[in-house]
């Protein structure tokens, strides 16, 4: 997700604005190495780890399979787009559409998907922290819903105070919250195997992919699509690069294969030593960490491993938080999609009535975590409205990218996607039936009703990812442009 996407007016340079100095405009080039590193930074994390370690050895396959269809095709697609045209997600879509309305519901639904985003994050955060304080707080609903509130409005308080500090603790993040982390984990677990233990999942050719049990059995594959969304963020700086024809896939495929082995190892390393049936999707990691730390008697660890954890995930949720938030302002304050109350800022420059109306209804949502029994359940729900809401973002774009190809065949790229309409379709093909997997309950919640589940993801994607952007357009009014881009009046 691109954080601070703005809409730009590219009109030509002059007399009266002339270019600026060659000095001011020199690139600052990055190798590719950089881009590659960067690129790993902004997707991979340990938080689905726990759902894919339900699968053993066949969360390889799990993780290879959406790799293929859509994380490259995402990369090679957004950096064409980034490289020729800038704005990001929205002047991709309503220029290669011809809609802006269809613009605006792209980046609508890039900020959207936080909303169920951050309850599910949240809800990891708190069950991770639980083993801090008290491990059996973990499954407890009213602890994590009062840990979702909590935590959402502080960081909207830190936020909304423009702190510098932000950018910073999530960079940080990566290393104390995710390598090192995932370093430990995937050692212990070997550790614990050279010592002539037995997985608690098979780990024989026999288990390379899924059992099938019907498409329920495949539903989890879905929220690698979110795993690996983000993608398209870096996209960006392929005009950073001195040969982006060569050196954009050279990165692509060096972040691909470290995003693949953050992913892969830990859960595997999880499924060694956590049985599938007594795994949480929240407390997953933490207990893979406590039932290694409790093997080499070392348990004390699991709280130090649990702080880094909560750091990293509050790093990211910061960073996040108003930034989503900003590339709608943008777009909003341009066109006037929003009513002027969601436009303006406070004395720091920041968006918060945006954010304090998203925190209502994260406050809401967190709710549910306290009157359903089942926290991975309310979890996994989130998660998957999530991936529904973002996968609007990459079915657009990539049908954006095939048309712009066609209708500005001559305008410069600083990259093209070889093959572009396989790579596009394929991706375009993939997110679709992504979209229509995640409408199936996964065999590990078989004993809900099934028209709830559908009701829950259907009217969530329903009402967050089109209803609410379609009232914003159908109410919009003339005063709601702000007044640095209107039209000035005639005579």
């Amino acid at each position: 997700m691109t954080s601070t996407e703005q809409v730009r007016d590219e009109r030509p340079l002059t007399a009266a604005a002339p270019a600026p100095a060659p000095a001011a405009t020199r690139t600052q080039f990055i190798s590719w190495v950089t881009l590659a590193m960067m690129t790993t930074a902004s997707v991979a994390n340990l938080r689905p780890a726990p759902s894919m370690a339900l699968y053993g050895l066949a969360a390889v396959f799990l993780y290879l399979l959406p790799a293929l269809v859509f994380l490259l095709p995402t990369a090679l697609v957004s950096a064409e787009l980034a490289s020729g045209w800038t704005g990001g997600v929205y002047r991709w879509v309503s220029e290669g559409l011809s809609s802006k309305p269809l613009g605006f519901l792209a980046v609508w639904c890039q900020f959207a998907m936080t909303i169920a985003y951050y309850p599910s994050l949240l809800a990891y955060v708190a069950s991770t922290f639980a083993y801090v304080v008290d491990p059996r707080l973990a499954d407890n609903g009213v602890y994590v819903a009062i840990v979702i509130v909590v935590v959402y409005w502080a960081g909207v308080l830190i936020s909304s105070r423009g702190t510098k500090a932000v950018a910073g603790l999530s960079s940080l993040g990566l290393v104390i919250g995710t390598l090192v982390p995932g370093v430990v984990l995937v050692v212990l677990g070997l550790v614990f195997l050279g010592q002539g233990n037995a997985p608690a999942a098979p780990m024989d050719s026999g288990h390379l992919l899924p059992p099938w049990t019907g498409l329920g059995s495949l539903v989890l594959i879905v929220g690698n699509f979110l795993s690996y969304s983000g993608m398209e963020m870096n996209g960006v700086h392929v005009s950073s690069l001195r040969e982006p024809g060569r050196q954009f896939p050279r990165s692509v495929f060096a972040a691909t294969g470290l995003v693949l082995l953050i992913f892969i190892l830990p859960a595997l390393a999880i499924s060694w030593v956590m049985p599938g049936e007594d795994l949480t999707l929240t407390g997953g990691v933490m207990q893979a960490f406590q039932g290694f730390f409790d093997h080499f008697g070392v348990g004390w660890l699991t709280k130090v491993v649990a702080v880094m954890l909560v750091a990293a995930a509050l790093g990211g949720m910061l960073a996040w938080l108003a930034g989503p938030s900003k590339g709608l302002l943008m777009v909003a304050r341009q066109e006037g999609y929003l009513p002027p109350a969601l436009q303006r800022l406070n004395k720091h420059g920041v968006q918060r009535n945006i954010m304090v109306a998203q925190g209502g209804l994260t406050t809401l949502i967190a709710l549910l975590y306290a009157f359903v029994p089942n926290v991975s359940s309310v979890y996994w729900i989130f998660s998957v409205i999530t991936a529904q809401i973002y996968l609007v973002v990459y079915l657009l774009m990539f049908a954006a990218v095939v048309r712009l190809r066609k209708t500005q065949p001559e305008r410069p790229r600083g990259f093209r996607v070889p093959a572009l309409p396989l790579v596009a379709g394929v991706g375009l093909l993939s997110s679709l039936a992504a979209m229509c997997i995640g409408f199936l309950p996964p065999e590990q919640f078989g004993d809900q009703p099934v028209w709830s589940y559908l009701l829950t993801v259907g009217g969530g994607l329903l009402v967050i990812g089109f209803l609410a952007p379609l009232s914003f357009l159908a109410l919009r009014k003339p005063h709601w442009v702000a007044a640095e881009h209107r039209e000035p009046a005639e005579g």
